[in-house]
């Protein structure tokens, strides 16, 4: 194991993970497949050309547990190699189009965000790490739905009714889960360094 602290706040789990760059590597691409096979598990949403997905949940677990540089460039990869043509978004979707494709932008920021939330302690209580994930969510929704706005020519009203409204419970959710597993595995992982 590492020889950081569980009690330093500016430590996210991959920082316990010991090496440095090929576990950084390893962390970015293995961030960037997670979100790619959480994008598969879909669901329609009446009157919304936006599903719902696992892929939210997944970008921000990943930058949570990353850390802002490896949650970014994680996401940065997801979307670069969707992007240039391997299906891996939604439905095994690429290309960046459609109504969809600025949540996917989001990400990135989002990543970055709640990575740096988290590097100050913002994954370590559960009221904590559902603020930072209701921030990472907002970050995505500011860039997503302008840009479903733009490509279907919404208003703002029907942007908001259609690329927010219908998510809000799913999104409840996977934040109650999120509060619950990264304390947790904080928690673990402190009992675990102590009886080491």
């Amino acid at each position: 194991m590492s020889s950081l602290s569980v009690a330093d706040r500016h430590v996210v789990l991959a920082d316990l993970v010991p090496g440095a760059l090929v576990r950084d590597a390893i962390l970015v691409a293995g961030g960037a497949a997670l979100t790619g096979a959480a994008a598969q598990i879909m669901l329609p949403v009446p009157g919304s050309p936006v599903p719902m997905t696992g892929q939210t949940f997944a970008a921000l677990l990943v930058g949570a547990a990353l850390g802002w540089k490896r949650g970014a460039l994680s996401m940065a990869l997801y979307l670069a190699v969707g992007a240039a043509g391997f299906g891996w978004f939604q439905d095994g979707s690429s290309g960046l189009f459609g109504a969809s494709a600025g949540y996917i932008v989001g990400f990135v920021f989002a990543g970055a965000l709640v990575g740096a939330l988290a590097g100050r302690g913002g994954d370590r209580t559960p009221l904590r790490m559902a603020g930072t994930m209701v921030l990472g969510n907002l970050v995505i929704y500011s860039i997503g739905v302008p840009w479903l706005m733009a490509s279907a020519g919404y208003s703002l009203s029907t942007g908001l009714a259609l690329g927010v409204v219908p998510f809000l419970i799913g999104d409840a959710l996977k934040i109650a889960v999120a509060a619950a597993l990264l304390p947790g595995t904080w928690a673990l992982v402190s009992r675990f360094r102590k009886d080491a």
